[in-house]
């Protein structure tokens, strides 16, 4: 078992920054790729970002590339997405998952993980 602790939401006006943290306890964190995700209400629960076990590779959906910046810190079992000009449609819960680190590719469905936090809120004002 992982057990996933995200952290960081908040309000924030449009064009500003935020960063999560999401902190993983349990089983080796470095046998995981780990993913960020987000679900704004009456929606789907939509891929945001990915980062390999390693942390050598990552991945982003389109809509928050060039704004958005996954990053892990194996020593501190803990993986960050930084948000910067943050927009209102951003608005969203974030949640941070663990899927298995042996799988080649990018995962980008929910299905293909296998642990989940509880969700941060992120809210952002126009």
């Amino acid at each position: 078992q992982v057990q996933l602790v995200e952290s960081g939401g908040g309000l924030v006006q449009a064009g500003g920054s935020l960063q999560l943290s999401c902190a993983a306890s349990g089983r080796t964190f470095t046998s995981y790729h780990m993913g960020w995700f987000r679900q704004a209400p009456g929606n789907e629960r939509e891929f945001v970002a990915f980062i390999t076990r390693s942390g050598g590779s990552t991945y982003y959906a389109d809509s928050v590339k060039g704004r958005f910046t996954i990053s892990r810190d194996n020593a501190k079992n803990t993986v960050y997405l930084q948000m910067n000009s943050l927009k209102p449609e951003d608005t969203a819960v974030y949640y941070c998952a663990g899927g298995p680190g042996h799988r080649i590719g990018v995962l980008t469905i929910p299905t293909q993980y296998d642990y989940w936090g509880q969700g941060t809120q992120v809210t952002v004002s126009s």
